[in-house]
């Protein structure tokens, strides 16, 4: 059964122009999206905000009570199958959910760990009597789950665990021995995903309660941020674990682990971009209110800048985030209830390069767009009472969640490069393709937006270009090449923003017109200004690192020359200046 076709295999955008028709945007939202959205949204506002302060201060009971009441909303059933209690709803939907509770710091925070990595190994990986006696439970509240794979000395390297688990002799038990680090919603939870390595070698995921013998928490971390999250220790001492907790297979626990991790890392990007939106409705709030020298500090055009650069980036992030939901809806659609595991692990890593951007890209935004929200409060921003302070400390976490941004960069060339060796991809072909392309440029876009258009195939084939001049200095070694892995990471990233923003607004210039589609198209070209300049710095240092003399200059003039057409896209300063008035009109991001 196959679940994707070669146009829209995970990483394609590599090395594949889009086809607009496969793009799914934040205007194709259902009526059932537009509903669970506001469910969402109307849940935080009404029952998590007026808490905030008892969520800082460890308010554990409350938390869980709040969490009760999400699932009594089917907040917590959205990727959980309607055989078992659940709403079964697309990652469209998860996405959204996402979105929505991502500002509420240590709530959300409980909320999408809950939903996302300590639930979905059950409802994909479990069978059918472990989703039975799981998930309704899970889906109503009536559990918490927490997801337990970080040890002492694993944590990027996960596959380094030390905790055990032996079979006793009667056959009954598992016998679990060693500890897990910084677990979120440990204080409260009812399961733990646990990965433990059978006899010592065989690395293996099970399913335990906490009421099993032999489970025990060491005391509540004193964190810098999510302070709203439990995040302890979770011991097991001669632990037992029923057989029919095995999760999966003996010896398959990296399936399980390392592939709803790729849903994880999506998660976290829709957390992020949510929270960000946030930060940015704040930002735009106070510079509406804060009055200096006579006039209020949004009115000032530095400040007006700051704020269009702060939109433009969230609406990136944004289009990265929906597009990807489709792409993992599609890859999974159908697999709820079924029981080839190696079926579903395979299409949990199709998208894996996609969901790693998803998790760099949001986090990233989340903490420029913090920050230069704190900046404009001046002082206020740094004092507790404003609210922003929490927000600037509660980001930075997210950049080290769910593998942290180094490890996914890491990820993401990389899974071009196997693709390439495995010859899924013929890579050198697609390298003399987009080098002859960058020497002889032409271009098959007619009409509005053409030139935006033909900047993403710009940041394509200067991509395919230092991908080519690195696997060929390196080779197959070029896995451990690892500042090399993080610069083309770097481009594939403002690749896959950029064109996920121009075909975005390219769709609503299609379906409304230029008119209908003026705000976006400015939010696109102050992104699409950064990205390409960005490429263009990236892609020279490549080049001058793998190469010398006269190809040296003349790739270099080449990239110059190439980026340097689409370095602007006209009158920037007014451009910036009416995105931002934009948003003051809004009073909020407005897209």
């Amino acid at each position: 059964m196959e679940k994707t076709n070669e146009k829209n295999r995970g990483a394609s955008f590599l090395f594949s122009k889009i086809d607009t028709a496969q793009l799914f945007t934040p205007e194709d939202f259902t009526d059932e999206h537009k509903m669970i959205g506001a469910t969402a949204k109307q849940f935080i506002e009404k029952e998590v905000v007026p808490n905030k302060d008892a969520i800082e201060n460890q308010d554990f009971e409350l938390v869980v009570s709040l969490l009760k009441k999400a699932g009594d909303l089917g907040l917590l059933a959205h990727s959980i199958p309607e055989s078992y209690g659940g709403l079964g709803l697309d990652k469209i939907s998860k996405g959204i959910v996402g979105e929505m509770v991502g500002p509420s710091s240590g709530y959300g925070v409980a909320h999408s760990n809950h939903t996302c990595i300590a639930t979905l190994p059950i409802t994909y990986f479990g069978t059918p009597e472990q989703k039975s006696k799981y998930l309704p439970k899970m889906a109503s509240g009536e559990f918490i789950g927490a997801y337990c794979l970080t040890e002492p000395n694993a944590g990027s390297d996960a596959l380094a665990a030390q905790t055990t688990a032996r079979l006793n002799e009667e056959g009954t038990y598992y016998v679990l021995n060693g500890s897990k680090l910084y677990i979120t919603n440990a204080v409260f939870s009812d399961t733990f995903i646990v990965y433990a390595k059978v006899d010592g070698k065989d690395f293996t995921a099970f399913i335990v309660e906490k009421d099993f013998p032999g489970l025990s928490l060491g005391p509540e971390e004193d964190k810098m941020g999510i302070k709203g999250s439990s995040t302890r220790t979770v011991i097991f001492e001669d632990c037992l674990v029923p057989v029919e907790n095995l999760l999966g297979e003996v010896g398959k626990g990296h399936v399980i682990a390392l592939n709803v991790l790729n849903l994880g890392r999506f998660n976290l990007g829709s957390a992020c971009m949510g929270a960000a939106k946030y930060s940015l409705k704040r930002g735009v709030q106070f510079v509406q209110e804060r009055k200096q020298f006579g006039k209020t500090i949004g009115e000032f055009s530095a400040s007006k800048e700051k704020i269009a650069k702060m939109a433009s980036q969230v609406f990136a992030a944004e289009s990265v985030q929906y597009r990807t939901a489709s792409l993992i809806e599609e890859a999974l659609e159908g697999l709820y209830e079924s029981q080839d595991l190696k079926l579903i692990g395979k299409q949990l890593s199709e998208y894996a390069t996609e969901c790693a951007i998803c998790k760099v890209f949001g986090s990233e935004t989340l903490d420029y767009v913090a920050d230069e929200t704190l900046q404009l409060h001046g002082g206020a921003g740094f004092i507790k009472d404003y609210g922003i302070e929490q927000i600037y400390r509660d980001s930075r976490i997210n950049r080290i969640f769910e593998g942290t941004n180094e490890i996914n960069r890491l990820l993401i060339p990389t899974h071009l490069f196997r693709k390439a060796m495995k010859g899924e991809v013929n890579l050198q072909v697609k390298v003399e393709e987009a080098v002859l392309q960058l020497q002889k440029p032409s271009s098959p876009y007619e009409g509005e937006f053409s030139r935006e258009r033909e900047a993403v195939d710009l940041l394509r084939n200067v991509f395919l270009l230092s991908a080519g001049l690195a696997y060929e200095a390196y080779g197959p070694t070029l896995v451990n090449e690892q500042e090399t892995l993080m610069r083309l990471a770097d481009l594939a990233i403002y690749l896959f923003a950029a064109e996920s923003v121009v075909y975005r607004t390219f769709k609503t210039i299609e379906s409304k017109g230029a008119a209908g589609a003026e705000i976006k198209m400015g939010l696109t070209r102050t992104y699409l200004e950064n990205a390409v300049s960005q490429v263009e710095r990236i892609s020279r240092s490549l080049v001058n690192e793998f190469t010398s003399g006269e190809k040296q200059q003349q790739l270099t003039g080449l990239l110059f020359r190439e980026c340097s057409k689409y370095s602007s896209f006209g009158k920037a300063f007014e451009r910036n200046r009416e995105i931002a008035d934009k948003q003051y009109e809004g009073n909020q991001f407005v897209c």
